[in-house]
Parts: C-alpha cells; structure tokens; sequence
C-alpha cells in the first residue's frame, strides 16, 4: 500500500491509502473511523485489479481539518471525493462508503451522478431526504430522552469527552456497536455523556487486535474528535442546502451490505431505500456481524463487494 496526499481546494489535502490499478474503487470510511478501516480491502480489490483508494477523510487522520463546522457539509465531503477523482484521472469511479461515509457516497450519487459507475452503502441506508430539518424531527421524537446525535450537536462537549481518553473511547466504540448495545446510544438522559454510555468488554472481540486499537487510538490522540463530529452538526444545513434532492432516485448501480446485528438498522432500517435506488444490484445482511463490518468480517465483505464490481459494465 502506498500514502500519499491530494489537494482537495480550499487549502484541504486529504492523506489517501491506495494499492493496486485498473478501474478506480474508492472507500469513504465513517465515525470515528479512519483509512485504516479499510485495510482488508484494499489488497483483496488490488488483487482483482482495481485500483483501490481510501482517504481519511477530512477532518481525520493525516488530512485537514478545517475549524469552522460549516467546512464538513455535504457539498465539502462529496466535493473532496470528486477532486479525488480528478486527481486519479478518471470520469468515473465505484464509491464505497461504511457508516458516514456511507451517506457521502449516496449523496454523491445525486449530487453527481455523472461521476458514479456504481454506489456501495455500508451499514447505513440509503435515506431520501426529510420533509423537515433533521434536529428538528429528532427533538420532536426524543424528547426528553439522551440520543448520540443531539448530543454532538453541543459545540465541544462531545468532543472533549472523547478526547479525554481515546483508547477508552474507541475501545467502547469499537467494542461495543452490535445489537443490544445501540440503545445505549439513545437513552434516558440522565447526565451521562457518550462515553460514558458505551460498554467496556474485559476483552477486545475476535476481529480487533491490540495493536489495530492503538493505531486507532493514536491517531484520535492526535486529531481529537472534532472534525468527524463537525459532520454531525452539519445535518440541518445538508438538508437546508439540498433541497434539489428532494425525491430523487440513485440512477447508478447499487448495493447495500450490513451487519444483521447493526444497531444503526433498528434505528434507520432499510426497508424502503429500494423505492429510491432504481438499479439496486442486492441487499446482504451478514450473519452475525455487527456495525463494523468490513472488519468483523473481511472475506465475506470482500467476496460481496467484489461480486458487486464484477457485474457493472463500465
């Protein structure tokens, strides 16, 4: 795998990963994610020649990250992906996105569809855009009660719980995001911030080793929580600045592939995103699997994601 960095506009360079050539993949991972995620795809796209490109995206990692909160809206995170493209040459690429990141790329998709072969969401549905503000909905339906996202909207107190100990932090994030945990992302608010709300195992789970956490924890040292957060606070001005999305339909070929113990399905579940994706090439719930996917289950994620790429004429 190669590194490298890509002027993006604005001053922003993102730090991309990349192994392989032919036609272009690229991978937007999410919250609190990084490049990093997608360490078991890149060498198995690689070596079905594609050329397989993940950025930390910006906000994260080795990339900028911009201080006002207005630099991570949706035109900022599908735009760095389109300059990406150019930067590798291309008309066209297959996008790939795992949680956020999973938004960024069926945004992408109606927002620039002349630019998308074809569109892979991860553990995140496709969701047509809301009658409503986002918060507004969300106040509305939980009052009174504690829900992750209100939380971030909070100008630095989300962040500085995460950034107090981030081997806590994605410790708890990465260990605990399977079914039956999610609730304690939306709870009673009884004070306790996010951190405080995620489950501890005495032990790391089967797919994590303790070196991959500390590469995560070291990195999130580093950068703090704030960038990847400053996507969060951006839901209502999204939707204020889309509102040509309004019913629109992904044209390209799609596909979508969770976990069946991802909390974020009994929260946002996939059941109507079919209407919306007019050329939609397969849903897959791995058995067993929880929020983080594409690292719980790497040869299962590989063999879909490639059966997907195999089928798109492009």
């Amino acid at each position: 795998m190669a590194e490298r960095t890509v002027e993006v506009g604005d001053g922003v360079r993102l730090r991309v990963t990349e192994e392989g050539s032919g036609r272009p993949v690229i991978l937007a991972h999410g919250f609190p994610e990084l490049a990093y995620s997608w360490r078991h795809q890149l060498p198995a796209l690689a070596a079905e020649g594609y050329r397989a490109v993940a950025p930390d995206q910006r906000g994260y990692g080795g990339s900028s990250r911009p201080e006002r909160v207005e630099d991570y809206d949706i035109h900022h995170l599908t735009g760095d992906l389109v300059a990406l493209l150019d930067d590798l040459g291309e008309e066209r690429a297959v996008f790939v996105g795992h949680d956020w990141g999973a938004m960024v790329v069926w945004n992408l998709a109606l927002l620039h569809p002349e630019r998308v072969a074809g569109v892979c969401g991860m553990s995140v549905p496709f969701v047509p855009r809301a009658q409503r503000p986002p918060t507004e909905i969300w106040r509305e339906k939980l009052a009174g009660k504690f829900f992750y996202i209100l939380h971030f909207q909070q100008p630095g107190v989300a962040d500085a719980e995460m950034a107090e100990d981030p081997t806590l932090t994605m410790r708890g994030m990465l260990s605990g995001l399977v079914a039956g945990d999610g609730t304690r992302l939306i709870g009673a608010d009884d004070g306790r911030g996010i951190v405080e709300r995620l489950p501890q195992p005495e032990s790391l789970p089967d797919w994590l080793t303790q070196e991959e956490l500390d590469h995560y924890a070291a990195e999130f040292a580093r950068t703090g929580f704030t960038g990847g957060i400053n996507w969060y606070r951006n839901f209502d001005r999204n939707w204020e600045r889309t509102p040509e999305v309004a019913g629109a339909h992904v044209t390209a070929p799609s596909f979508f592939l969770a976990g069946d113990a991802d909390p974020v399905l009994r929260m946002t579940p996939p059941d109507r995103q079919a209407e919306y994706l007019d050329d939609l090439r397969g849903e897959i719930l791995v058995e067993g699997a929880g929020h983080w996917v594409q690292q719980e289950r790497p040869s299962e994620v590989n063999a879909a994601l490639l059966g997907f790429l195999s089928a798109i004429d492009w």
